[in-house]
């Protein structure tokens, strides 16, 4: 019953349609490139991707034994569409008949929510391309079903394969789903491993391994082992709140936009007095906020000070918390988007990883380029009064007299040596010093450390110099000189700028009032 009533909101009719209950979109996606890459027998996989993919996306590329392709550009598989040439002779000499192509996409950037044209997979499937080749294709929906309207109706034009998660809609139950056009099922059939539920017989015969898969329903022969039967149920009380609450996704839509589209004036609009802007926001040159067609209800951005530097992610989203704004940064699992808006050439993300860049980590700002981004989403229970705190967060960043104070370039959680080797000697710190630093351009003075290095239980010390602190890590919030010696002891004294909502007072007073630089 949970299976047809979510076909029925999907408006996917069950007799051209099935849904297969897996633990999230992740899980759908790779369900179906292991069942293709079995289906393809004695052929090759060949995978096309989207730019804009989730990083999920994207990992399907390391199964197609016959290579991958990026789209960078819609245009780009508009072009490939129309002329209708396989995707196994973009770059490749596969004989178009030896090889099993996929096509995958978002329906909606996870980034900064740019929403892509979702009538490819029905442009594919009359296409010159399908006559020649054996050609699917994947549409990750998880994004895009949280605040829209997924549409199959028309099952000729539907992807073959639609990746999707529940949470992202209604909050719980932990659950995905793939909903496969049965038209196209045959093409995950062939998969060799079988588990519990997906089978009618098994042989272990000393001479003789055989086993039966189940002919019925596609979802009997796809869903291994125990289904998750409690997340099941619990779809029937999650589609009724929703339906209660929000009457229909129509509804979830408009209203996200709206917010999104107010938001979004609001951010661009915001300037430091000498007229900088304050937010860089990354927007596709064909989104626009205020059609729900091309743009969902994201907003993905960077700041700026009045100077002109970059204010850290990790500094911003630690001020969001303490302040109950709940939001994400970094990379969101979006390679792609996070290269082609930020302006990172693949050598320059390889360079940043060998600096020392990972997944997470507080490096928000390496040769000058922000290494990630801030991400805002709106969904059904978000309302004006959230847009409103958010922007009240926002002014604190706000360079009113518009000083140019420039934020120290050393923002590093390692020390580096300087005329020191390391040995197995005791060292005694001795008195400090400071030196101008040998960064081109940069004016700031580092603090330099005479070390006494006590060797062999001689009392005899040679004195080195080492750089074993970085003087200056400022506080972003505008107006405040708080500048302290680590990211740690920044963020205890982020929490001076905590509003406090009963008596509104300005987070400047609080600062002022706590001692903590004048504001």
């Amino acid at each position: 019953m949970a299976r047809l009533r979510m076909l029925h909101f999907f408006r996917a009719d069950p007799d051209h349609f099935d849904l297969i209950f897996v633990a999230n979109a992740t899980a759908a996606l790779k369900l179906v490139v292991e069942g293709l890459c079995d289906h393809a027998q004695d052929r090759r996989l060949h995978y096309g991707y989207h730019a804009d993919s989730h990083t999920s996306l994207v990992g399907l590329r390391e199964l197609a034994s016959a290579g991958s392709r990026c789209f960078f550009e819609d245009a780009e598989v508009d072009e490939w569409l129309s002329q209708g040439v396989p995707i196994a002779r973009n770059g490749l000499n596969d004989d178009p008949k030896q090889v099993v192509g996929l096509f995958a996409f978002p329906a909606q950037s996870n980034m900064n929510g740019r929403r892509l044209p979702l009538d490819w997979p029905g442009r594919l499937r009359t296409s010159a391309i399908k006559a020649e080749e054996e050609v699917y294709s994947l549409l990750d929906a998880a994004a895009y079903v949280a605040t829209a309207q997924l549409d199959l109706s028309n099952h000729a034009s539907a992807p073959d394969f639609t990746a999707l998660s529940f949470y992202k809609i209604f909050g719980f139950p932990d659950l995905g789903a793939l909903i496969v056009r049965k038209a196209s099922g045959h093409a995950l059939l062939r998969r060799r491993f079988f588990g519990g539920g997906t089978v009618d017989m098994v042989v272990n015969g000393a001479n003789e391994l055989w086993h039966a898969k189940k002919q019925g329903a596609l979802h009997e022969a796809l869903e291994d082992g125990t289904p998750a039967f409690h997340s099941i149920a619990a779809l029937h009380c999650a589609l009724d709140v929703h339906q209660r609450l929000y009457g229909s996704m129509s509804n979830v839509s408009q209203h996200c936009s709206h917010l999104a589209a107010n938001l979004h004036s609001r951010l661009a609009s915001l300037a430091h007095g000498n007229g900088r802007s304050v937010c860089t926001i990354y927007k596709g040159k064909t989104a626009d906020y205020s059609d729900p067609k091309t743009q969902g209800p994201t907003i993905a951005f960077n700041l700026q000070t009045s100077s002109g530097t970059w204010i850290g992610k990790s500094d911003f989203e630690r001020l969001a918390t303490i302040n109950d704004i709940q939001l994400r940064t970094g990379g969101v699992c979006n390679p792609g988007g996070i290269a082609s808006y930020l302006d990172l050439s693949p050598r320059e993300m390889r360079e940043n990883f060998a600096e020392g860049l990972r997944c997470g980590n507080g490096f928000d700002e390496m040769n000058g380029k922000p290494t990630g981004i801030i991400r805002v989403s709106f969904g059904a229970m978000s309302s004006t009064r959230d847009v409103d705190a958010f922007m009240r967060f926002m002014n604190i960043f706000v360079d009113e007299n518009s000083r140019q104070t420039t934020p120290s370039k050393h923002r590093t959680l390692l020390s580096e040596s300087k005329h020191f080797s390391t040995s197995t000697a005791t060292h005694d710190m001795l008195s400090g010093s400071e030196e101008p630093c040998d960064i081109a351009g940069c004016h700031d003075t580092i603090k330099i450390a005479a070390l006494a290095e006590l060797s062999g239980g001689s009392q005899q010390a040679t004195t080195h110099l080492v750089q074993v602190a970085i003087v200056t890590s400022p506080c972003p919030v505008a107006g405040c000189s708080v500048a302290l010696a680590s990211s740690q002891e920044l963020w205890a004294h982020f929490e001076v700028h905590r509003s406090c909502r009963r008596c509104r007072w300005s987070l400047r007073r609080i600062c002022n009032r706590e001692g903590f630089g004048k504001v």
